[in-house]
């Protein structure tokens, strides 16, 4: 293991930690705070180090450990050796959490996910259980990804068919283009096809007005901007797409055995996942509550940044 420190003021130690992998890849982790080792899991296309505005005030009780999955913020030049990159991160996620027990001589500890990263965590439990998690803060993120012929509750719900057929459509353009590096040198056309259902999903994830007016900004691209725009991650975005449509991600067997404390963070507008539906899956968890944020999309720090403050702070004491 290595250490990168990075200079912040002193009342906010920040470091980065690699922790190798079973294949020899260096993990990076950022860590910051004093205290008792928690845990977050980053979304889909996040960063890990976005957590940081949310955990700032709370670093002199805790030291947070903020994993960046493979392809993403500060392991984005890491590549996926498995196409089912929820395992993958199911794997390496056990390694980190292995050395925070160990670096802190301590059973178990808590942890909290989000979206993807919770998604990895349902893969977690069922392969290596629920002794070294203390309790687990679960934000708006079902078990369940496809929709069956008993549960409707998957990815965008009643939406799901129309949603994914997008979402293959895009991935059958870019595939002959599989060998390009640079975003750049992608057609204009299909640089444009890429970014729209980008922003169509996170367009999705978000409710309040004022967040979807920001998502709008920041996702803006112009002729122009587009043409020079070099997109680092958006092969990596199309294979756990690809991932995401091919496999079907089911964790409801171990629902059972999750006897951990868990709070269910749920977005009552969640156009990802249906809150009646993620309500079915803490009635199936042996000691967990939900909270539900009436007004709050999937992506509840955006929505709901204060809210989602205060649950955590609640959570971690």
């Amino acid at each position: 293991m290595k250490i990168n420190r990075l200079s912040l003021p002193t009342h906010y130690p920040f470091k980065t930690i690699y922790i190798a992998a079973a294949d020899g890849t260096q993990l990076p982790v950022s860590v910051i705070g004093n205290g008792q080792p928690i845990m977050m899991l980053h979304a889909y296309g996040m960063d890990a180090r976005e957590f940081l505005p949310f955990i700032l005030p709370l670093t002199g009780q805790y030291q947070f450990y903020l994993p960046h999955f493979r392809g993403f913020g500060a392991a984005k030049d890491i590549k996926l050796t498995q196409f089912d990159f929820v395992r993958e991160y199911a794997d390496d996620t056990n390694l980190v959490i292995e050395h925070i027990c160990l670096a802190h001589k301590v059973e178990s500890l808590p942890i909290a996910a989000i979206s993807m990263g919770a998604l990895v965590m349902w893969s977690y439990f069922t392969y290596f259980g629920v002794s070294r998690v203390s309790r687990y803060l679960n934000i708006d993120q079902s078990p369940v990804i496809h929709n069956q012929s008993d549960w409707d509750g998957g990815l965008f719900g009643g939406r799901q068919q129309a949603l994914f057929e997008t979402f293959q459509e895009i991935i059958d353009k870019t595939l002959p283009y599989a060998h390009v590096e640079r975003f750049t040198h992608l057609p204009f056309s299909l640089k444009r096809c890429v970014t729209d259902v980008e922003r169509l999903f996170s367009l999705l994830s978000v409710s309040r007005p004022r967040s979807k007016a920001l998502v709008k900004i920041l996702t803006h691209q112009n002729d122009h901007k587009l043409a020079f725009y070099d997109h680092s991650t958006w092969q990596h975005k199309m294979r756990c797409l690809q991932a995401y449509l091919a496999i079907p991600y089911d964790f409801r067997s171990v629902t059972a055995d999750v006897t951990i404390p868990v709070v269910s963070l749920i977005g009552a507008k969640s156009e990802l996942y249906d809150f009646k539906w993620q309500q079915k899956i803490t009635k199936m968890l042996p000691n967990a509550t939900d909270v539900i944020l009436p007004h709050s999309g999937h992506a509840v720090p955006i929505d709901e940044p204060i809210q989602f403050f205060k649950i955590l702070k609640e959570f971690l004491q």
